[in-house]
């Protein structure tokens, strides 16, 4: 593929690990952070721009990225896992790449989604990861542009489904962190992963997604890394609180964001409106606010009424 210009938006652990990766390719990198200021001479004849900044920040700075002029062929890349503060009408952006695709209507933006720890990216170690858009050229330029020897990544037409397997998975992660923090064994831990992959499918379908989507790399495979690893920050969250330290403690000694916090909450509050049974959600969303410790949260998950595993 020929040398594209590739802006990174985000100078942080995934923005940087997305950088090097492209690099690697022979691309040229441009790497901003909301410390670099001006954004107009970082976007010029960019072919691709990647989002790598957290939740909390993609709206200000789709909002600056509004007002610069772009080229017309430019393909943003939204890499985020995270669900926006819910809005006062039922049409406000609530994922990433909605928020972009308001900003930008007129350009192509593509989800990227996958079981993607960042420092083992960095390590170079094999990894694989979805990029999906309902545009498909526009997926396959970021695809052609990216994959690599160590960095297999494949497409696929189902964004909503990618970009929700990627950031529901972060709430499941703080139950599986917590799970192992109490030491409650592997078939809980089984357990958990399981029925938190049913949950997620739940929501995801409800929002509209495909439900094959949830068992590819972005649901599932995700799922699976988050869960199995002190690499995970949402992982290392419930860890953290079931060996007894408050959420700010946890917090303080993490380096980065752990968008499974948030994305928590508005999980929580959406599902409660749309009548979604979210049951480990709303347990972690409990722990999350200081309500129920961690054990008689996994207490009220085991005594909930008896059904079918499949209705």
């Amino acid at each position: 593929m020929s040398q594209l210009t590739i802006v990174i938006l985000g100078a942080g652990a995934w923005g940087t690990a997305l950088a090097t990766l492209a690099k690697d390719k022979g691309h040229r990198v441009r790497v901003w952070s909301r410390q670099e200021g001006a954004l107009h001479t970082m976007l010029d004849d960019a072919d691709i721009v990647v989002s790598a900044v957290s939740m909390k920040g993609v709206r200000a700075v789709a909002e600056q990225v509004q007002q610069v002029t772009i080229a017309p062929h430019t393909v943003f890349v939204t890499a985020t896992k995270g669900l926006a503060a819910t809005g006062s009408h039922e049409t406000t952006p609530l994922l990433p790449s909605q928020i972009w695709q308001v900003a930008l209507p007129s350009h192509p933006v593509v989800v990227l989604s996958g079981p993607n720890l960042s420092q083992e990216i960095q390590q170079g170690l094999p990894a694989a990861t979805v990029v999906a858009s309902q545009q498909l050229a526009a997926a396959e330029t970021v695809q052609a542009a990216l994959s690599s020897n160590s960095f297999r990544i494949y497409t696929n037409a189902d964004g909503l489904g990618v970009e929700l397997g990627g950031t529901l998975k972060n709430v499941i992660a703080i139950a599986v962190g917590a799970c192992d923090g109490l030491h409650l064994g592997t078939n809980a831990k089984a357990a958990l992963v399981t029925r938190g992959l049913a949950e997620i499918i739940r929501v995801g379908t409800y929002w509209g997604a495909k439900p094959e989507t949830f068992y590819g790399l972005s649901g599932l495979g995700d799922l699976l890394a988050t869960c199995n690893s002190a690499l995970s920050r949402n992982y290392q969250v419930g860890y953290g609180l079931a060996q007894g330290q408050s959420l700010v403690e946890v917090l303080a000694q993490l380096k980065g964001t752990a968008e499974g916090v948030n994305t928590t909450q508005v999980l929580t509050i959406l599902a409660e409106q749309q009548n979604i049974a979210v049951p480990i959600s709303h347990q972690v969303d409990r722990l999350l606010q200081g309500d129920i410790t961690p054990q008689a949260a996994v207490e009220a998950l085991m005594l909930r009424n008896y059904k079918p595993e499949t209705h």
